[in-house]
């Protein structure tokens, strides 16, 4: 399932809780896009070759243990 964000019309603008939930979408997409980079730099990618089922935990792991030294 793929949350998205809203946008305002022409004619009408975006009540507040619309723009507190694009808010909210956006810290959660820039937390991950940071996590991303981060691993992205450390060139771990690049050398990865495992089954797809095996590289996702793996990454979920470095996704938290990366999350923890950013939040230091």
């Amino acid at each position: 399932m793929v949350i998205t964000g809203s946008k305002a019309a022409r004619t009408k603008p975006l009540i507040p809780a619309r723009k507190q939930v694009n808010k909210l979408i956006a810290s959660v997409r820039a937390a991950c896009e940071h996590a991303f980079a981060h691993l992205k730099n450390w060139r771990i990618l690049t050398k990865l070759r495992l089954h797809v089922r095996h590289a996702t935990t793996l990454l979920r792991a470095l996704l938290a243990l990366t999350n923890i030294e950013i939040a230091r």
